[in-house]
């Protein structure tokens, strides 16, 4: 079954509308005037050209290192001071001898880390202030995996190790040597005095 086209009004059907129109009474004179629903269509958007592109133009050439953490240079430098600052400054120009100093070099984490804890104690049972720990600058190779590798395993051991206990407690400044004692390689670990 075919379906009718619609029928399109006359114009003298739209003149006799018109004149109905005028004459009509609203039955709610009070009540306000519906504005005329919207279609439910949303309108359709201009058609607006794609630009020209070639594939891949934007991409970066390079991807970022996978180096997540902040190096421990940057971390060790934000951390507030808790000594005596004229001391703290003296001690980050060189200019005052560690009184003891252990080498990890060559150790594994599970020999280093009982080592250090040995030393740190023995230090503090001797009244010292100052000691070096050096770790050494680690290995660096080309990180070509999508894991991050961190080289220099001691070098980013030895601040978390001396910052939980049993040493937190005897531990107030850790910071990175003066290039005479050692540079990135080793640290500064001032401790607390006796009481």
């Amino acid at each position: 079954m075919s379906r009718r086209k619609p029928r399109k009004i006359r114009q003298d059907e739209i003149d006799l509308w018109a004149k109905v129109v005028e004459h009509a009474v609203p039955l709610y004179p009070t009540r306000p005037l519906v504005a005329e629903k919207q279609s439910l269509t949303p309108p359709k958007p201009a058609f607006s050209p794609v630009p020209r592109f070639r594939l891949g133009e934007t991409a970066k050439a390079a991807f970022p290192a996978h180096n997540l953490a902040r190096p421990i240079v940057e971390q060790l430098a934000q951390q507030p001071v808790a000594m005596d600052r004229k001391r703290f400054a003296k001690m980050k120009r060189g200019r005052i001898s560690p009184e003891a100093r252990i080498d990890l070099h060559g150790m594994t984490t599970a020999q280093a880390h009982p080592a250090l804890t040995r030393f740190i104690l023995d230090a503090v049972s001797e009244d010292r202030r100052l000691v070096l720990v050096i770790t050494g600058k680690g290995k660096t190779r080309a990180d070509h995996g999508p894991i991050p590798e961190r080289h220099g395993v001691l070098r980013h051991q030895v601040p978390h190790w001396l910052h939980t206990p049993p040493l937190k407690a005897h531990i107030l400044q850790v910071s990175d040597a003066h290039v005479k004692h050692g540079g990135h390689g080793a640290y500064y670990v001032y401790l607390r005095r006796n009481r």
